[in-house]
């Protein structure tokens, strides 16, 4: 079930991509800057096409880890070797990211890092890092890949696993996601925040081979 979610959020994604392309090349507003007088490159936003982006955000959601005999992350066990059925290996979750992107004309690569908190549920805490590559779309919006690395940690958790890593209640191994901003102008806000400002952001991430479906929703400041 989680990699049939997973593979319609890709396949989702992946037929944005050309409506994408199309709005960018739609004759672009006039630059804010003096930058297109200069000859340099512009964005769709009238921001420069090459530079460097830095950016810190919250999030919030939800992760849903599969948790059956031999796949994802084991059941959770008594002292007696019975399983514990009351243990949920998911709930809501609060997330802190902050990262740079790179713009390379229509393009951008980055790097991010999160720190996640569960809320409810035995999700206790989770850190990671991810590269981003993706498109620049309309006036300020972005759709991305990435690809990562992620530790978890779970309250009061011990079983066995074939994860990566299994130290009874903590296990890594590598992450996936797609997501995409957008950003006041693309949404007819257009002049509110000038070409920083915010962008809201919504991702789907999973854990290790599908192991998860971690949805995610919040706002990101640029600066």
């Amino acid at each position: 079930m989680r990699k049939l979610s997973l593979a319609v959020a890709l396949a989702a994604a992946t037929l944005a991509v050309p409506a994408f392309a199309q709005d960018m090349s739609a004759p672009a507003p006039a630059p804010a800057d003096n930058s297109a007088a200069m000859g340099e490159a512009a964005a769709p936003d009238g921001s420069k096409a090459f530079g460097i982006e830095p950016y810190f955000g919250i999030m919030g959601g939800w992760e849903q880890f599969d948790n059956e005999r031999g796949h994802g992350i084991p059941q959770a066990v008594n002292a007696n070797g019975t399983l514990r059925n009351n243990y949920k290996p998911s709930g809501s979750l609060v997330q802190g990211v902050v990262g740079v992107n790179i713009p390379l004309g229509p393009v951008f690569i980055g790097a991010e890092g999160n720190a996640i908190k569960g809320i409810e549920g035995n999700i206790d805490w989770e850190y990671g890092a991810a590269g981003r590559f993706g498109f620049r779309a309309g006036d300020s919006g972005i759709i991305y890949g990435k690809v990562g690395y992620q530790w978890v940690n779970f309250d009061h958790f011990s079983g066995r696993s074939n994860m990566v890593a299994d130290t009874g209640r903590d296990y890594s191994a590598i992450t996936y996601g797609i997501g995409a901003e957008v950003g006041p102008q693309s949404i007819g806000l257009k002049g509110i925040t000038g070409n920083a400002g915010f962008r809201i952001r919504a991702e789907v991430n999973t854990f290790g081979d599908a192991q998860s479906l971690r949805p995610m929703l919040g706002v990101i400041t640029h600066f």
